[in-house]
């Protein structure tokens, strides 16, 4: 329901008469509360507001406020609680546990599937078909979303834990949270009653620390549309199989002292995924503990990824984050965040870096490094930090949004203002508009007649007395032309970041100081992913001059790298062969001094 951004209309306070008639509607809708915490949630003298909203779908949703956190929601006259509330009170609704890396699917609008639900020793709660449900997480008592059971506890273990069990309304991490003070779950420990099922809770302590973080996502205009719900289920189902089997494998791992072959026998029965799943933990403990040390943060996370963690990686085999259950290192990263074992921040606008790591976590410390990197590690750390990183140029794809005055053009193909299409997109958009309200010109099908809305949206004042037809060509150029411009940059192993604007370029400039010496200037370097001090210790070695890091001029968060000379030539060729960036993102390589013969 708050998978996607909702439509603010109003926004109230709750007088004296509509507070009493709110705390017997929370008391009717949930009887298990006491007249003491109905008066903590819907208190007689603290500030409480109600909000009207309209979803994406259109449905409209009464929000009740209570320290600027949303504590209750309306639809359909039904009271729902968020997760803030259920915080508070974690045993208000029956509760099914899932698996961590699920809650990301679950904020992203998919359902909650049986496939993914785990059932305790002690049974699951029995509840009815339209049950209103609370989600925890395996591990965590805390709920993290609510939802309706959509068959009742005899008919899930019917079907044999198979479909869907129950229709998410809100999650932890979704828009409604968002509106909310942005807190994390707090940790509550589960109701073990009984030994079997307190060593089965600790058997799965491992993998609640890849429950997805809460921390900087980007801002809301960076995502686009999201996937069709049904495909969103499938790859639910999928990971919540994968990492059911991960447990079921992990039960029967060999112990420290086993013997080599014992523990290749353990590895060979994982999935690929599990091993690739337990690749990326050992090659991340590995590079915190020997490569990476304070004086480097802020890293850029694809250096520590194609730096730091490939480094680590054993002979034989390579790092590819699609082949794990992650998919992604973002969120690699935000579950290993969500463990405080580092802290990631968002300090250029779409690129992520390490700020700080706490190398006193008990994981960090109790990483033992392989066999065959103990000896190298030492020797080679000082090495590490000056060796060239393996870099990955960003897929960089022009994108637009729809403005207010070109809302009449793509309303009747069911986009509205905001719209993020690709160029591909607006061209069959207009292409089917024009088809479908004949405006090809029977005489020439190479022009375009112009009706009211194409008048309106694409033709200047002084031009709308005048033309009459357009050709095709500069009918789409004009509609691109007036739409927002955006660009999307998806790093490798990353997701996919949307940005208002055209990507800035690689600016490099030559600048003269005092005693008429030059100095070659590069900022923007961040935009595409590169470490401005990785390039500027690879520059200085390669042209044997003086560079440094400084603050860019007119930015709050970027630096611009100034070496000494005219080195474009250099330039020129690292960013374009070595790390492959198209010509068109750099701006100032004519800038490089001649090299014709002398007259």
């Amino acid at each position: 329901m708050f998978a996607r951004a909702f439509r603010v209309r109003a926004n109230s306070g709750i007088k004296g008469s509509d507070r009493r008639k709110l705390r017997s509607d929370v008391a009717a809708a949930f009887p298990t509360l006491s007249t003491e915490q109905l008066a903590e949630l819907v208190p007689n003298k603290e500030e409480l507001n109600v909000i009207k909203i309209y979803s994406h779908k259109g449905e409209a949703i009464t929000v009740y406020m209570n320290h600027r956190n949303p504590i209750l929601f309306e639809a359909e006259k039904i009271l729902y609680p968020t997760v803030y509330t259920l915080w508070v009170y974690p045993d208000l609704l029956p509760a099914f546990a899932t698996w961590p890396p699920v809650l990301q699917k679950l904020a992203g609008g998919a359902d909650l599937m049986l496939p993914g639900v785990v059932v305790p020793p002690s049974g699951l709660p029995q509840v009815q078909r339209g049950t209103l449900c609370a989600v925890t997480l395996l591990g965590n008592r805390a709920p993290v979303a609510v939802g309706v059971a959509t068959m009742s506890t005899e008919e899930m273990l019917a079907a044999g834990m198979k479909g869907k069990g129950f229709a998410v309304l809100h999650t932890h991490l979704d828009h409604l949270w968002e509106y909310g003070d942005k807190s994390s779950p707090p940790t509550l420990a589960p109701l073990v009653t009984d030994s079997a099922a307190m060593e089965s809770a600790g058997d799965e302590e491992e993998l609640q620390g890849k429950e997805p973080g809460s921390s900087c996502s980007p801002e809301p205009e960076q995502h686009v549309d999201i996937r069709d719900l049904s495909l969103r289920d499938r790859d639910t189902c999928a990971e919540v199989l994968g990492k059911e089997e991960l447990h079921e494998n992990r039960a029967a791992e060999p112990a420290e002292d086993a013997s080599t072959e014992d523990q290749q026998e353990a590895e060979d029965s994982r999935t690929p995924q599990e091993q690739m799943d337990a690749l990326f933990n050992q090659c991340f403990f590995h590079a915190l503990k020997c490569k990476v040390k304070k004086s480097d943060l802020p890293l850029l996370t694809s250096t520590f990824l194609g730096s730091h963690m490939v480094s680590c990686c054993p002979a034989g085999k390579q790092l590819d984050i699609k082949k794990s259950s992650y998919k992604k290192f973002s969120k690699f990263l935000q579950c290993m965040q969500h463990q405080r074992i580092l802290q990631v921040k968002e300090l250029s606008r779409g690129v992520e870096s390490i700020v700080d790591v706490d190398w006193k976590h008990p994981d960090i410390k109790a990483f033992a490094v392989p066999e065959g990197f103990a000896s190298a590690s030492a020797g080679q750390d000082s090495k590490s930090e000056d060796r060239e990183q393996v870099y990955h140029a960003p897929e960089i794809i022009p994108l637009y949004g729809v403005s207010t005055k070109m809302i009449p053009l793509f309303q009747e193909s069911g986009h509205r203002k905001g719209s993020i299409l690709s160029s591909s997109e607006v061209r069959n958009i207009i292409i089917n508009y024009v088809k479908s309200n004949e405006l090809v010109d029977e005489t020439n099908k190479n022009f375009v007649k112009v009706n009211a809305i194409l008048c309106d949206c694409l033709l200047d004042k002084s031009e709308q007395d005048e033309i009459s037809h357009l050709k095709w060509d500069e009918l789409l150029s004009r509609c691109l032309e007036r739409l927002q411009p955006l660009h999307q940059v998806t790093f490798s192993g990353q997701e996919p970041v949307v940005r208002k604007g055209n990507i800035e370029p690689i600016d490099i400039s030559i600048a003269q100081r005092s005693s008429n010496k030059k100095v070659t200037i590069i900022k923007n370097l961040e935009l595409y992913g590169l470490d401005p001090q990785c390039v500027a210790n690879t520059l200085q070695q390669k042209v044997q001059a003086s560079a440094t890091i400084s603050p860019a001029p007119g930015t709050k968060d970027r630096v611009q790298v100034q070496i000494q000379g005219n080195q474009i030539h250099h330039l020129a060729k690292m960013l374009l062969e070595e790390y492959q960036l198209p010509r068109k993102y750099i701006q100032g390589l004519e800038k490089a001094p001649k090299l014709g013969r002398k007259k």
